[in-house]
């Protein structure tokens, strides 16, 4: 059998129901059985992410082997009520790098598939890009405010059960559009409460990967004009990239620097670097997804998430 790595539980809602999730069982031999966060529609991508993540580094002998890279196909919609099943394929031990294959399935329907890259430390050259000059998370509004302010069922929603808080420097996109448009967009985030000491690298990366989906969007919507509230949109991550070039701490206020490369034939891709309160790059991300708004009159299918009223008050987004 494998060990699921120990993820820390807490009382301090929503980020405990996160962290709940996280929380993997083993059914057999690099064979393990997830669950979902009550969602609106479909499961939340990010959180199938971190799964599989957490899925893989479960497979490791060498705990110094921390995940460096991972590249992942969302292939189906999965559906919240029902359990996961997360298969590692151990495809490589080399003498510096490990590579694994994640496979998820829901009713025996591949959802999710993800090959990721581990590599233990390793002296050598430590360079990289200075982090932008912007406004500290201090001084900018936090988007629960805004949630909590919103004449709308899923504004009080989130105000209540958004486990990271979220300040945008540019305006944000909740309610309305930017009218100054642009293709970049820079925020700060961090969990509402924080997951604890000692735990484990494994896991601030797989809560890194967890929370940056949910704003790899933004940056498209921002330079199309569209907003979470725009009628009919429809968005849908397809494939999902990510690189750790050093340590994270998820409790501590994260840098996420966006821009928007390209939008088009119903596709967007965009890419995030993470830079910590120092200025140090942590991370980058890179994601293609499905973005697609009604035109001459047509009605869209509006499946994003926000667009549906939820009616689970326990919910995390």
């Amino acid at each position: 059998m494998t060990t699921p790595i120990t993820i820390p539980q807490g009382s301090n809602e929503p980020v405990a129901s996160v962290l709940r999730i996280l929380e993997l069982t083993e059914t057999g031999h690099d064979r393990f059985e997830a669950h979902s966060l009550p969602q609106v529609r479909r499961v939340y991508g990010g959180q199938v992410l971190a799964q599989s993540l957490l899925a893989a580094c479960a497979s490791l002998e060498d705990a110094e082997r921390l995940p460096h890279s991972f590249h992942a196909y969302f292939l189906r919609g999965g559906d919240p009520s029902a359990t996961f099943e997360l298969q590692v394929e151990r495809l490589r031990n080399g003498r510096s790098f490990s590579s694994r294959r994640v496979t998820c399935t829901q009713d025996d329907r591949e959802i999710l598939s993800m090959t990721c890259s581990f590599q233990g430390p390793e002296e050598g050259y430590d360079t990289a890009l200075p982090m932008p000059q912007v406004p500290h998370a201090s001084e900018l509004r936090s988007a629960l405010e805004i949630f909590r302010m919103m004449d709308h069922p899923v504004g009080r929603f989130l105000g209540k059960t958004a486990a990271f808080d979220v300040r945008h420097v540019q305006k944000e996109l909740y309610t309305s559009a930017d009218p100054e448009g642009g293709n970049i967009q820079q925020l700060w985030m961090r969990p509402r409460f924080p997951i604890g000491e000692g735990v484990h690298q494994y896991v601030h990366r797989a809560l890194l990967a967890y929370v940056i989906d949910q704003v790899m969007f933004e940056p498209a919507m921002r330079v199309t004009g569209n907003s979470w509230m725009t009628p009919g949109m429809s968005a849908a991550s397809l494939d999902h990239a990510m690189w750790f070039h050093r340590d994270v701490d998820i409790n501590d206020w994260l840098l996420y620097d966006a821009i928007c490369l390209s939008v088009n034939n119903g596709r967007m891709l965009s890419h995030m670097r993470v830079f910590t309160e120092d200025g140090v790059l942590v991370a980058e991300a890179s994601q293609q997804g499905m973005l697609r708004v009604p035109r001459d009159g047509k009605q869209g299918s509006g499946q994003w998430g926000f667009g549906a009223v939820p009616d689970d008050p326990s919910a995390t987004a």
